[in-house]
C-alpha cells in the first residue's frame, strides 16, 4: 500500500509564493507517474504538475512558468514550489501517485487560499 501525506498548504497574498511537499510511505517505484492535482469547489480536479517517472514533466497551462516541481526518489518526496501565485490558484492540492497497474494513490489535500 502507498500512502501520501501533503504538507505546506496556508494563506498566502497573491503575488506570494508557497512551498507544497507530499512524503509518501510503503513501496513506489521512480519510474511511476507522482505529483500533483488541485481541486477548487464546484469544480473538477485539474493536473497541476506530474512527474511521469520517465524524463517528463506535465504540468497545466495555467501553472507553466510559475510552479516548479521536485521528486527525491530517495526520500519518496515531491514537492511543488508556487510563485507568482493569484486568485486562481486557490484549490486544495492532492498529491498524487500512480502505479503501472493503473492503482491511483491520492493524499487526504492541502488548502492553498490566495488571496488579493
Amino acid at each position: 500500500q502507498v500512502q501520501l501525506a501533503e504538507s505546506g498548504g496556508g494563506l498566502v497574498q497573491a503575488g506570494g509564493s508557497l512551498r507544497l511537499s507530499c512524503a509518501a510511505s510503503g513501496s513506489i517505484s521512480s519510474i511511476d507517474p507522482m505529483g500533483w492535482y488541485r481541486q477548487a469547489p464546484g469544480k473538477q480536479r485539474e493536473l497541476v504538475a506530474v512527474d511521469t517517472g520517465a524524463g517528463r514533466i506535465m504540468s497545466g497551462d495555467s501553472v507553466k512558468g510559475r510552479f516548479t516541481i521536485s521528486r527525491d526518489n530517495a526520500k519518496k518526496t515531491v514537492t511543488l514550489q508556487m510563485n507568482s501565485l493569484n486568485s486562481d490558484d486557490t484549490a486544495v492540492y492532492y498529491c498524487y501517485y500512480r502505479r503501472r497497474t493503473g492503482a491511483l494513490s491520492w493524499g487526504q489535500g492541502t488548502q492553498v487560499t490566495v488571496s488579493s
